[in-house]
């Protein structure tokens, strides 16, 4: 007597949703209060002024401005500066 029923071969048959990575507002952009700049898995873009990460590493604006990508020590730096003074 058989143990299990017949399922079928495939074992390969799995597939996950995209998760829509990436850039989003790019440099010389203007880009409101809160607004997600960049999502990402990891810290592969750090936050600098007037940015912070949010839970899931994605990086946030703190003022309303223009986002700056600057590079420094092999890191890049997010940065929104307030063109409003």
């Amino acid at each position: 007597m058989a143990q299990k029923k017949a399922g079928g071969s495939t074992k390969n048959g799995r597939d996950s949703n995209s998760k829509r990575l990436g850039i989003k507002i790019f440099n010389n952009n203007y880009v409101n209060k809160g607004s997600i700049i960049i999502k990402q898995n990891g810290s592969k873009y750090c936050s600098g002024k007037n940015t912070f990460f949010s839970k899931n590493y994605y990086i946030q604006s703190l003022i309303n401005g223009i986002v700056y990508f600057v590079n420094k020590k092999k890191k890049v730096y997010i940065n929104v500066i307030n063109v409003f003074k």
